[in-house]
């Protein structure tokens, strides 16, 4: 029985960091179906020297697990290959059975302290399995592909829970700020959560996101291309070949862009007839994914591509592509690196792709060419390399000729300024910025967590607002009592919740006041016929429970600003679909909850800054929350409601206060001393108490009774 250490990206580059420490590496270890009782202990006794913990799993949900669900739909999904995924997308079931499966492995031999590092895109739902058992632990994720758009994202059923899943992380980390921007936007458009350029708030907790190329394990490869061996065995393939050297190392996969590079090399051969006989491509191709019916075909369209190529070019004396399907040993990648003139790196789509770093590596000569596909995450960082699209076949065709008639003092200055990178960000720097960001991370959510509102017993909150001898409630409106709706006229009552409150009205020694910034008609048409107080657009109108005529305070006498807020108001509307603009009395509304998410937010930011511009001098201010922008005149706000409610009221009453959003924070912080604010969902607050949402809420307010 012999281990041996997996091909991927992943283990590659991790290696070194792992033997240089105390971690532990939770994995499946491979089909261990057929081992006999001895053979499953020899492997056991060699894992624990190799520091790594088992996850088994059966055959059956290896298959549906791997190929089925994280490599036949997330792979080529986040690799914008559409053509590939299945018409019918299963398996998701047996995903989160595997990824369930790892959570309890962790928890085997997780202690507090500890920090949790997850890995890569088959594993996006544990770190929220993981937050729901040990809700203090550090959780890292790191995601080893791309990250698509969110057009491409939203296009997978189960979109929700992979966000979730990945969002139970304290560190979300991805290789290039592309990547991080487009979780940011799938995360908006899917979850309706914002991201605040790296951080975001969830469920109460502050994740941060963050960019970390990874690098590569430097003086491992430095150490071997100095090595006599690899020195011996680079003369002699270059002796060997005795001519110029393209060569292409890549698993065999379909999104390394195999294809098109043999497209374009026919195309310069083609074209250039005068390098036949004096260039020959090396094309390696290890073998990945054997049992995969979609690589299984790769396969044999490249071996086809390859055959026709050679055939079409070649003579008896030179054979245009030099095809190699196996794995190599570390010597051998190493010689080849430094035997080639050219490196090409052609992915169609890579989330860093780390051979590219290898072979800059590996070059301690200063010489060499690296062309690399711009849509490589190592692209974002290796600017002294030769770009190209591999889509334009024969501008990549030029390219590769560019790449071998490259004068010699632009090659070696191109290669130092690409080691200069390569060599300055190795792994083990990639693994102590992502760990002391981790650190840093949940430091800072540690400080968040003081100043937020803790969770309480609702039973106990309640039992004690039930024997109060009187009870004053000061209750928000959308977002506290029902769902925030897109646009004001959409923020309906339910039965449910008109009931609730025609039956506490009705309760002795409860007196209920329904605070809102809404406008006066919307109020009276939802509640007119409740025996309750309401408080329409910030207190400016208050109609008391046992009267039918509403009250305004004194209107403004300077509401200069009003039409020029409203002129922008208006001309942001006309180039923004799915926004409007509500007139109030004194107030003006700017509603995008329906807008395109980004644009919308982008639109959002805009009149900020226009507004803030043009108030400067005004009796106005600006409010922003949950999807609307307001302008106000000053000192109209929830809490200037509160003391007039609070003062002289009778000694043992207790007075409670519910919201949701930043208008709400102005009525928390009016309430009397002994006073009980609950703040409802995510988001920081000042108030004393926090319930998730408004089930809870409505539970609360249906137990007083």
């Amino acid at each position: 029985m012999r281990v041996e250490r997996s091909a991927g990206g992943l283990a590659t580059g991790l290696s070194g960091p792992h033997s240089r420490s105390d971690a532990l590496w939770i994995g499946w270890p491979g089909d261990v179906a057929d081992f006999s009782r001895p053979e499953l202990e020899g492997l056991h006794r060699r894992l624990d020297e190799l520091r790594a913990a088992p996850v088994w799993i059966e055959s059956e949900d290896v298959k549906a697990f791997y190929e089925g669900f994280s490599n036949g739909v997330l792979w080529p999904l986040f690799h914008y290959l559409l053509d590939q995924l299945p018409l019918y997308v299963e398996h998701f079931d047996v995903y989160e059975r595997v990824n369930r499966r790892f959570a309890d492995e962790v928890g085997r031999h997780y202690r507090p302290g500890d920090r949790i590092w997850v890995h890569d895109y088959q594993l996006m739902l544990l770190p929220a399995m993981l937050r729901e058992r040990y809700p203090d632990a550090r959780i890292g994720f790191f995601l080893h592909i791309p990250f698509p758009s969110s057009e491409i994202f939203r296009i997978l059923p189960s979109r929700e829970k992979l966000l979730e899943g990945l969002l139970g992380a304290d560190l979300v980390g991805f290789h290039t700020a592309g990547y991080m921007r487009q979780f940011g936007s799938s995360i908006l458009r899917v979850l309706g959560v914002a991201a605040d350029v790296d951080r975001v708030l969830y469920q109460e907790r502050e994740v941060r996101l963050g960019v970390f190329p990874m690098g590569i394990d430097v003086d491992k490869f430095v150490g071997l291309t100095d090595s006599d061996e690899v020195r011996t065995r680079a003369s002699e393939l270059r002796e060997k070949m005795g001519e110029k050297i393209l060569l292409g190392i890549d698993r065999l996969d379909y999104t390394k862009g195999i294809r098109r590079r043999l497209l374009s090399y026919e195309a310069m051969l083609r074209r250039h007839p005068e390098y036949h006989g004096r260039v020959r491509l090396i094309q390696v191709a290890v073998p990945s994914r054997e049992s995969v019916d979609a690589y299984q075909e790769f396969r044999h369209e490249v071996d086809a591509m390859i055959g026709r190529i050679n055939g079409q070019f070649g003579t008896a004396d030179w054979v245009p592509i030099h095809y190699l399907y196996r794995s190599l040993s570390d010597e051998e990648l190493v010689s080849m690196y430094r035997a080639a003139d050219v490196m090409l790196i052609t992915p169609v789509r890579d989330g860093m792709n780390l051979v590219a770093k290898e072979f800059v590596a590996a070059r301690t000569d200063d010489d060499g060419v690296l062309v690399l596909s711009e849509f490589a995450g190592a692209a974002s960082e290796l600017a002294e390399a030769l770009m190209l699209n591999p889509f334009d076949i024969d501008r990549s065709a030029e390219i590769f000729v560019r790449a071998l008639e490259l004068p010699e003092e632009e090659r070696r200055a191109r290669m130092r300024g690409l080691r200069r990178r390569v060599l300055s960000y190795d792994v083990h720097r990639w693994v102590g910025s992502f760990l002391g960001t981790l650190e840093e991370a949940v430091e800072g959510e540690e400080a968040v967590g003081r100043m937020a509102a803790d969770s309480p017993d609702l039973a106990s909150l309640v039992e004690s607002m039930r024997a109060a001898p009187k009870l004053q409630l000061l209750l928000g409106y959308d977002g506290t009592l029902v769902p925030v709706a897109a646009v004001p006229e959409l923020s309906t009552p339910d039965d449910e919740i008109l009931d609730l409150l025609r039956r506490l009205a009705a309760r002795p020694n409860t007196e209920i006041h329904l605070i809102s910034g809404a406008a006066r008609k919307t109020i009276e048409n939802q509640f007119g016929e409740i025996p309750i107080d309401l408080h329409a657009e910030y207190g400016f109108w208050s109609r008391a429970a046992d009267s039918d005529q509403w009250k305004s305070r004194p209107k403004p006498e300077d509401m200069d600003w009003w039409q020029r807020v409203l002129d922008i108001l208006e001309n942001f509307t006309a180039r923004t679909p799915g926004s409007l603009v509500e007139e109030k009395t004194v107030t003006l509304a700017w509603h995008y909850r329906w807008a395109e998410a980004e644009f919308g937010a982008f639109q959002a930011n805009e009149i900020r800054t226009h507004l803030a511009q043009i108030l400067s001098n005004s009796p106005a201010e600006i409010v922003s929350d949950a999807k609307v922008i307001e302008v106000r005149p000053f000192g109209l706000d929830k809490g200037t409601v509160v003391k007039p409610l609070v003062d002289g009221l009778a000694n043992g009453t207790m007075v409670v206060g519910m919201g949701d959003d930043q208008t709400d924070e102005d009525l928390f912080a009016s309430l009397p001393e002994g006073a009980i604010s609950i703040h409802v969902g995510d988001g920081r607050s000042i108030a004393t108490t926090r319930v998730p949402d408004i089930e809870s809420v409505r539970r609360m307010l249906a137990g007083l009774l």
